[in-house]
């Protein structure tokens, strides 16, 4: 009798340790930790943070010849190295949507540094993008944007948790990305203003922004 409890007491020990594991995988440990305590609706606004997207220049084209399984191992591969750099920097890996990649800095934890230290990041995955291109014999490219400002963070969902941000400095990430150039990292004015005394960056002038019209942004020398 004894010993049968203590074998349903393991059971319950291990399936609570994997749930406990799958929430982390999916959340960050914060948020995890106040849903665990009962939470039940969580929205934060941060005032300073730094949201960065990248986005594979050709993947849809190569992923269209190729067969289910190499499209999956391609991408696995590929990002699963960026969420090994973004970890080593204290980066905050939000989503990724198809072959774009999101990640944030100074959520939910804050920090002083989030601008430099998503720089890095972007400087990482340019490197790690064009190590893999070579291995694999492809010609991808990655495309980088970064903004910083003020964001909304919370969960969605119940079944399946999702932590998201909002606002307008995402926003303006996601066009810093896709209004971007191959094999680069263009930043906004308050990403180069924190960061022209640290890193080298190359003015691109005023470009045209969808829902923002003319924006100055930097492309950043690696």
């Amino acid at each position: 009798m004894v010993a049968d409890l203590r074998e349903k007491n393991a059971v319950i020990e291990n399936k609570n340790r994997e749930n406990e594991e799958l929430l982390l995988n999916v959340l960050p440990a914060p948020i995890a930790n106040r849903l665990r305590g009962g939470e039940e609706r969580i929205a934060d606004g941060f005032a300073d943070v730094t949201v960065a997207f990248a986005d594979l220049v050709g993947f849809t084209e190569l992923s269209s010849n190729l067969p289910p399984q190499d499209v999956v191992r391609l991408l696995n591969g590929l990002f699963t190295r960026f969420d090994a750099a973004a970890q080593e920097l204290g980066i905050e890996k939000i989503k990724t949507v198809g072959d774009a990649y999101m990640a944030v800095c100074g959520l939910p934890e804050p920090c002083s540094d989030h601008a430099e230290r998503m720089v890095r990041m972007a400087i990482r995955m340019i490197h790690i993008s064009r190590e893999h291109a070579l291995e694999h014999n492809t010609s991808l490219k990655l495309r980088v944007g970064i903004n910083s400002g003020s964001v909304v963070a919370g969960v969605i969902g119940k079944s399946k948790y999702i932590y998201d941000l909002w606002g307008d400095t995402v926003n303006l990430a996601s066009r810093m990305e896709s209004a971007g150039v191959p094999d680069s990292v263009q930043v906004t004015r308050t990403v180069y203003d924190q960061l022209q005394g640290q890193f080298v960056f190359e003015a691109r002038g005023a470009i045209d922004v969808k829902g923002k019209g003319k924006v100055e942004t930097w492309l950043l020398r690696l």
